[in-house]
């Protein structure tokens, strides 16, 4: 049975639960998660999903005091504030792996959007 379209893939999902595929294909039920269950009670205190832009908004404001938090234990250090190089190493290498994962990311993003402007319709 090919699915010709998104509504007509929804209709067949709705049709099944994840308790009948697990049957049909004798998966053990204990180490099922309930995914029904948890769309339909979601948990009291959680956050609604974020957007892609929101998601990519937090990450850059965490990599930023990322980076002010390794410059901040650098003039600790430097202005004999502190002792503990170790600790500013610490947060200079967490800030530079935040920084190159997020430039990563970003060339990822870059590629993604270019091979999109490549397709032809």
């Amino acid at each position: 049975m090919a699915i010709e379209n998104v509504g007509n893939m929804n209709k067949l999902l709705s049709n099944y639960n994840t308790q009948d595929w697990a049957k049909s294909a004798s998966i053990d039920q204990a180490t099922l998660p309930q995914f029904n269950e948890l769309a339909s009670n979601p948990s009291i205190g959680a956050k609604p999903p974020q957007s892609f832009s929101e998601m990519l908004a937090t990450s850059l404001s965490d990599v930023n005091n990322m980076q002010v938090e390794a410059n901040k234990a650098i003039q600790k250090l430097a202005s004999g504030q502190t002792k503990n190089i170790h600790e500013t190493m610490l947060a200079v290498e967490n800030a530079e792996m935040a920084f190159k994962t997020m430039n990563q990311v970003r060339m990822k993003v870059i590629e993604a959007y270019k091979e999109i402007m490549r397709m032809q319709m």
